[in-house]
């Protein structure tokens, strides 16, 4: 049989040249059919490798200095014993999309986050991911429902069950303007305040507070995580990342800065709900906010977190990496141009 010498020194050069673009750090890319050699990968793969690159086509490699091994997530819950209830959204009287008892979205939201966390292990070397549920005057059996979800799992968990007198004295049962506050906002603050306390003990790096109302994209965990990385190394400093793209912030024309993650563009925002990631360090620096935004209801809720925001940037995923299961008629629910319905019965248990 005739052996092709020239073609198989084409081939013994190739695999040198590719040796040595991936010894210097160069990447190469085939326009032929978009595979990368020095990666064995597709262009259309994830690229980035954590704690090391973010490499985005055809913008190039940004080196990463700020590693996050991390990350610990707090999801605040609270199920209504009674069905009718439990549909209605805190101090609105309004339900849910879908309409289903309020524990559906709780369970729904857990196991998205699970499936996210089980993702993003896979591609994230060496992270260290636990969830903390934060539970508020749930009955024994949405408990047990709970308890059964994060057993089932191999991610790290557990649940902590809050105390009905819990930071009683400290939090004003009037609001800003003097008016009375419901039982229902309340428990809201008190959870609020259990989450912040916990970042002291539970915390090692990158805190993810959540709503139990947030149904996450597959690839949420390791879209912000990704993101984090690149973003904070090109910045030089911590930020906030939202999951949600709410629509309120399409009812206003604002400037906006504009980032590259790794799948999701990143726009800087000003408003965001109580559901963000952000670092340790970033909770300490601004505590006395946090407990503010527990103890004193404000106008909007998140006015606190709002002011960080002019000092901090946040960002937001365009499109959203969350559905937050609202009525979908609020401007702070269900994102724009997003397969609401997939994301939901993706995450029927």
């Amino acid at each position: 049989m005739k052996v092709d010498k020239k073609k198989n020194n084409q081939s013994f050069i190739k695999r040198i040249f590719v040796k040595m673009c991936r010894k210097l750090g160069y990447e190469i890319v085939d326009q032929n059919n978009l595979f990368i050699p020095t990666l064995e990968k597709y262009a259309n793969q994830s690229l980035s490798k954590s704690n090391k690159n973010s490499l985005s086509i055809p913008l190039g490699k940004v080196k990463i200095t700020r590693k996050v091994k991390d990350l610990t997530i707090i999801v605040r819950s609270y199920t209504s014993t009674n069905i009718d209830k439990s549909k209605i959204m805190l101090d609105q009287n309004k339900s849910r999309i879908f309409e289903k008892p309020k524990i559906e979205y709780t369970l729904r939201t857990i196991n998205s986050l699970i499936l996210s966390c089980e993702y993003a292990i896979k591609e994230f070397q060496n992270l260290n991911v636990s969830i903390v549920v934060t539970d508020d005057n749930s009955s024994e059996e949405n408990i047990k429902s709970i308890k059964n979800l994060l057993n089932n799992s191999e991610i790290k968990s557990k649940i902590i069950s809050l105390e009905k007198d819990e930071f009683k004295d400290i939090i004003k049962t009037q609001d800003e303007n003097g008016d009375n506050i419901s039982e229902a906002m309340i428990s809201n603050m008190r959870n609020i305040l259990k989450s912040v306390f916990l970042t002291k003990n539970e915390v090692n790096d990158l805190v993810y507070f959540v709503e139990d109302d947030y149904i996450h994209d597959k690839s949420a965990i390791l879209e912000m995580m990704f993101a984090y990385e690149k973003i904070s190394s090109q910045l030089g400093e911590d930020i906030f990342l939202c999951p949600a793209d709410y629509p309120y912030l399409y009812n206003k024309v604002e400037d906006a800065k504009i980032f590259i993650g790794n799948k999701r563009h990143w726009r800087s925002v000003k408003e965001t709900l109580i559901t963000f990631l952000t670092s340790k360090k970033m909770i300490i620096k601004y505590w006395d906010f946090f407990i503010l935004m527990g103890t004193l209801r404000h106008h909007p809720m998140e006015k606190k977190l709002h002011e960080i925001y002019e000092k901090e940037y946040c960002l937001s995923p365009i499109p959203s990496l969350a559905m937050h299961a609202t009525n979908i008629n609020s401007a702070y629910g269900i994102p724009p141009n997003f397969d609401w319905i997939k994301s939901w019965e993706d995450n029927k248990l």
